[in-house]
C-alpha cells in the first residue's frame, strides 16, 4: 500500500519562541516582546483543547473536493447534511479532503463578507456538522483574514468608537495618493463611512461591503489567531488564508506581496507548527507565478521596486520552507484552457517544463475550477497580448464574462473570467463543436496527473452549464459558476444513461480512485515534461525509488496524433486505466492517439 509522507515534526518551545519573535519584531518591531507575551498567553489557553500529536502531511491519496456548504440543497434538510449524505452515498472514499468555502454567517460575496468568524450560516447546520464532515476527510476552512463585513460587531464597535472594533479598519485621507496600489477590483479603494466622528474613509480592497482589517494594530492579529485555533479545534487540517497577499498596506507601495505580510503568514505557520503539528496552510495569491511562489517562504520577492531598494526590507533568515505548505496554481486554469481551446500546447509545456524544484515539505494545489472565475493575471509573460484578448473573445462566445481590475493609470483591464470549467470546453477558435464533453474530461486528467494535490470543484465533476439565471439573481458575475443543485435533480442526471452529468461524474470519479492508488502520483515524486509535438502534452512522473515511472500523455487538439515520444519505446508499458494490463494496443493505436484521449502508462 502506498502510505504518506512522514509525520509533520513539532516544533519546540524554543523554537518557536525564536521564530515567533523574529516574526514579530519584522510587524511590530519595539512592540515585539509585548505582543510576543500576549501571543503565548492566548496559545496557552488555547493549549489543553488542542492535539499536538503530528499528523502525516499528504500522500497520492490526498484529492480535495472543493464546494459551498449549499452547493447541494433537497429543501428539508440543512444543506451541510444533505452534502455529508453525497459524499457518503456517492464519492465514498473518492476523496481524502473537503474544501467546504465559507459556512459563516455572511452578508455578500457568498460568504467572503463574513459577520460572525465563530458561528455556522443556522441556514447551512450547526457545528456538529462541520465536526461530522471533518471526521471523514481532512477539512479545508477559510481565514477570511483581509476583510470583514460591514454588518459585523467590529465594524458596529468601529462606528460607535468603542472598543475593541474602534481601531480595526484602516482610515485614510481621500486625497492620499494612492495610485500605486495593486487592485484586484474596479471599485473604489475608499468607501465613506458615517461614524459618530463624522465621515471617515475606509480602506476596502475588494467592495464597500468588505472592509480591510489594520494589522498594523497587534490586536487584529492576536484575534485571528484565536480564530484560526478555534478552527482548528473543530476539526479543519487545512487552514486557507483568503486573499492574503493584500494584507499589509503601506502607502508608496503597491501594497500586495508587503514583507509584513510575509511575515504574518510564517508567524501563523510557526503557530500551527508548534501547536498543532501537521496542519497545513494554503495561501490563496491570484498573482503571476514568480509572486506565488514567494509565499514557500524561500527568499521572498519584494513587493515592488521601494521594497527591494530599501534598506529595511527584511531577507529570509533560513533556507528552509517556513511559509504556506501548499499554494494554488493559479496558472493552470487559464493556460490550461488557451491549450485545449488553441489545440496548442507550447505554451502549456513551456511554463511547465520551467517550473524549479519544489521547496522540502511544500507542494501545489492544482485546480482548474473554483468559486471564483479563472484568473488571467498568471498569463502575464506566459502568452502575449493578442492570445489572451482571443482567449477572452472566445469565451464571451460560449456565454461567460470578463470581470475587470483597476490599473495604477486609472484604466481598466481583465482580471478573470466568468464561465464554468465546462461550457469553457465548449469548443474550440472555431467555434462550438461536438467535443465538449471529451475536451473537458482531458483538462481534468491532465490536472490529475501534474505534480501536487489536486482540488476538483463541485460543479466541475458534475459538468455544470452556465448559471446565467444566478447571475441575473444576484447581479454578481461570479454567480454564473455557484449554482445550487437540488439534490434530487442531480441524482436524476447522474442515474440517467446519456447525460453529460453522468459521464463527466463516472469518469472523473474512476479516474479519482484509479489516481489515488498510484504512488508515481505522490506529491513529491518528481515531474519532467517530455518532448513532443504542440498537438501532445506529456509528463513523466517518477522514477520513485523503486525504480517505478509513469507516463501521462495527452492529445490536447480535435485532431488524431502521431505519438512520437521516444520514451515509449524503452521496455515494456502497463496501462493503468485498463487495470494495468500490459499496453499492447493496435499498431496503428500505438502510433496514434485519438482526440483528447490520454494515457497513464507505467514501468514497474
Amino acid at each position: 500500500m502506498p502510505s504518506r509522507a512522514a509525520n509533520y515534526p513539532a516544533l519546540s518551545e524554543d523554537a518557536f519562541l525564536a521564530r515567533a519573535g523574529a516574526r514579530l519584531e519584522e510587524v511590530y518591531g519595539p512592540r515585539r516582546d509585548e505582543v510576543l507575551r500576549r501571543l503565548t498567553t492566548l496559545l496557552a489557553h488555547h493549549d489543553g483543547a488542542l492535539d499536538h500529536q503530528p499528523r502525516p502531511t499528504w500522500s497520492e491519496r490526498d484529492q480535495i473536493l472543493i464546494t459551498y456548504g449549499d452547493s447541494l440543497i433537497d429543501g428539508e434538510r440543512p444543506p451541510l447534511e444533505v452534502l455529508d449524505d453525497f459524499l457518503a452515498t456517492r464519492l465514498n472514499g473518492v476523496f481524502s479532503g473537503l474544501h467546504i468555502l465559507p459556512f459563516f454567517p455572511w452578508s455578500s460575496d457568498d460568504g467572503f463578507a463574513v459577520i460572525h468568524y465563530r458561528e455556522v450560516d443556522p441556514k447551512l447546520g450547526e457545528w456538529q456538522d462541520i465536526r461530522r464532515l471533518s471526521s471523514r476527510s481532512d477539512l479545508m476552512v477559510d481565514l477570511v483574514i483581509n476583510h470583514v463585513s460591514r454588518d459585523s460587531l467590529w465594524f458596529t464597535d468601529y462606528l460607535a468608537g468603542t472598543q475593541p472594533g474602534r481601531d480595526y479598519f484602516i482610515e485614510m485621507d481621500p486625497q492620499t495618493d494612492l495610485s500605486q496600489v495593486t487592485r484586484p477590483r474596479s471599485s473604489p479603494l475608499l468607501v465613506p463611512v458615517s461614524t459618530r466622528r463624522g465621515t471617515r474613509h475606509l480602506w476596502a480592497t475588494f467592495s464597500e461591503d468588505q472592509i480591510d482589517l489594520n494589522f498594523a494594530n497587534p490586536d487584529v492579529l492576536l484575534e485571528f489567531v484565536g480564530i484560526l485555533l478555534f478552527y482548528v479545534q473543530q476539526g479543519a487540517r487545512i487552514i486557507r488564508l483568503d486573499a492574503i497577499a493584500y494584507l499589509w498596506k503601506e502607502v508608496g507601495t503597491r501594497c500586495i506581496h508587503l514583507p509584513q505580510t510575509h511575515a504574518i503568514v510564517r508567524l501563523l505557520r510557526a503557530i500551527l507548527d508548534y501547536v498543532a503539528p501537521g496542519t497545513l496552510l494554503i495561501t490563496e495569491t491570484n498573482v503571476p507565478h514568480a509572486e506565488n511562489m514567494s509565499y514557500f517562504g524561500l527568499e521572498s520577492m519584494p513587493a515592488d521596486a521601494s521594497a527591494a531598494e530599501s534598506d529595511d526590507a527584511p531577507a529570509s533568515d533560513t533556507a528552509t520552507p517556513d511559509e504556506a505548505h501548499m499554494i494554488y496554481q493559479f496558472t493552470l486554469p487559464p493556460l490550461l484552457l488557451h491549450t485545449l481551446t488553441s489545440g496548442d500546447a507550447s505554451a502549456l509545456a513551456d511554463w511547465a517544463r520551467s517550473l524549479p524544484p519544489l521547496p522540502a515539505g511544500c507542494t501545489y494545489f492544482n485546480f482548474t475550477a473554483s468559486h471564483d472565475g479563472i484568473g488571467v493575471r498568471a498569463l502575464e509573460g506566459l502568452l502575449p497580448p493578442h492570445e489572451v484578448s482571443l482567449l477572452l473573445e472566445l469565451m464571451h462566445r460560449f456565454g461567460g464574462y470578463v470581470s475587470m481590475k483597476t490599473n495604477a493609470d486609472g484604466s481598466d483591464s481583465p482580471y478573470e473570467i466568468n464561465i464554468t470549467y465546462f461550457d469553457a470546453m465548449k469548443g474550440t477558435r472555431r467555434g462550438p463543436d461536438a467535443w465538449q464533453v471529451e475536451r473537458f474530461l482531458c483538462s481534468q486528467n491532465l490536472m490529475l496527473a501534474l505534480q501536487g494535490i489536486p482540488g476538483v470543484y463541485l460543479h466541475s465533476l458534475t459538468a455544470t452549464l452556465n448559471d446565467h439565471e444566478g447571475v441575473e439573481r444576484s447581479g454578481r458575475l461570479r454567480s454564473i459558476n455557484r449554482h445550487h443543485w437540488v439534490k434530487e435533480e442531480l441524482d436524476e442526471l447522474i442515474d440517467s444513461r446519456s447525460t453529460p452529468t453522468r459521464e463527466a461524474f463516472t469518469s472523473l470519479k474512476r479516474r479519482l480512485n484509479i489516481r489515488a492508488s498510484e504512488p508515481c502520483f505522490h506529491p513529491e515524486a518528481p515531474q519532467r515534461v517530455l518532448d513532443t509535438g504542440p498537438g501532445l502534452f506529456a509528463i513523466e512522473r517518477g522514477p520513485l525509488a523503486s525504480g517505478r515511472r509513469l507516463l501521462a500523455i495527452y492529445n490536447i487538439s480535435d485532431k488524431r496524433q502521431p505519438l512520437e515520444i521516444e520514451a515509449l519505446a524503452s521496455g515494456e508499458w502497463y496501462d493503468v486505466l485498463k487495470d494495468g494490463k500490459r499496453w499492447n494496443p493496435h499498431p496503428e493505436e500505438r502510433e496514434i492517439l485519438r482526440p483528447y484521449r490520454s494515457l497513464w502508462l507505467v514501468q514497474p
